[in-house]
């Protein structure tokens, strides 16, 4: 079974009725306080952490006095607008004591369905991590409409997890755990302690949440581990309300792990080289070696560009005698590759007329 002490890179889910107390529409700043404490500690030891956090509608529809569950999407918006600056304010204030820097991500979506926003979406997180920072990611309820929303953040997280490459998500959740039966109505239910594959017997167990704050239930939760499980990475379910909610999880707290499918960079990997490549790109000699050695593509080491293809688009990579090494994913469009190829990286910016990404072809975009 995994342990959070195994992880590199964990997602965290935190959903609205853990921060916010529904009988005063508050946040829960010591709850707050006791989580940044355990996100300290096991950032302390070297795991990147990324948490995906509701809460902006709920706390913003208590500062406005909307009280109706169910608000139509323009107070929803409103409340989210209202909300998020409180949301973000918290979340820097909770962990500034301990020396780490927050950063606000509001993501649709669109963001993850178009391929273009996905890699600026990808590009930025692994930047923000690279320093250290702890990104809180939101869905952007303040202009997301129904057919470009998430609807829930488990999956919304599950997306996170794949995007960053996590190898554990974490939804704290108003339940301990996946239950053959929802607990609270009915005494003969059990608890899962790990779950191997979600099969239909598992999925036709799944019941709806019952929390007056957050719209996620256990369908969705399932969604969420096929989504993240499938990408490599183990989730698990376990009760949020309690103080230092990681640290009891650590120290053995109830929960459900789901097992992952491989691991995350591999199942990239897989996920890559499956796809059919739009364009050609041939490679030097040298560029080969470096290649064989785990480096990235850079431009200096093409020599030719064929296909038309998109930044992101998957092209094979070939060496001069037209063997195929592998394929990876563009970050440069094919009129832009066939621009700076052979070129040395400070010699790009003065072709293209902006500042150059480094890599043609990042080596954790390629399957060699």
């Amino acid at each position: 079974m995994a342990t959070l002490s195994d992880a590199r890179r964990i997602v965290i889910k935190i959903g609205s009725a853990l921060l916010v107390d529904r009988a005063t529409g508050d946040l829960r700043a010591d709850w707050l306080r006791a989580l940044a404490q355990d996100v300290a500690r096991i950032k302390a030891r070297g795991t990147d952490v990324v948490l995906v956090s509701s809460g902006s509608i709920a706390l913003g529809r208590g500062v406005l006095g909307l009280n109706a569950r169910d608000l139509p999407l323009e107070q929803s918006q409103a409340a989210a607008a209202v909300g998020q600056i409180r949301l973000a304010r918290a979340y820097e204030e909770a962990l500034a004591p301990h020396g780490l820097t927050t950063a606000q991500v509001l993501v649709t979506l669109e963001d993850s369905a178009n391929r273009r926003r996905y890699l600026n979406s990808r590009a930025t997180m692994e930047t923000l991590l690279s320093l250290g920072v702890v990104p809180i990611v939101n869905e952007n309820d303040t202009v997301a409409t129904d057919e470009i929303r998430y609807g829930d953040n488990d999956r919304l997280a599950a997306q996170v997890a794949v995007t960053v490459e996590a190898d554990q998500l974490i939804l704290l959740s108003d339940v301990d755990g996946f239950y053959s039966a929802n607990p609270q109505t009915d005494p003969a239910a059990r608890r899962y302690d790990v779950i191997d594959a979600i099969t239909p017997e598992i999925e036709a167990m799944a019941g709806e949440g019952v929390s007056g704050l957050s719209k996620g239930g256990m369908v969705t939760k399932l969604m969420a581990a096929r989504m993240a499980t499938a990408a490599g990475c183990a989730m698990a379910i376990t009760e949020g309300s309690v103080m230092h909610p990681l640290s009891a999880l650590e120290n053995g707290a109830n929960a459900t792990w789901f097992r992952p499918q491989g691991d995350p960079q591999a199942a990239r990997k897989r996920w890559i080289a499956a796809m059919k490549p739009r364009g050609q790109i041939t490679v030097d000699a040298g560029a080969a070696r470096a290649l064989a050695q785990g480096r990235s593509l850079l431009p200096a080491g093409v020599a030719q560009v064929s296909g038309e293809f998109g930044r992101g688009d998957p092209v094979a990579i070939c060496d001069a005698g037209g063997r195929k090494l592998g394929q990876g994913l563009s970050r440069y469009t094919a009129t832009e590759a066939r621009a700076i190829r052979g070129l040395r990286s400070d010699a790009i910016e003065p072709v293209l007329g902006y500042p150059a990404r480094a890599a043609l072809i990042h080596r954790d975009d390629m399957a060699l």
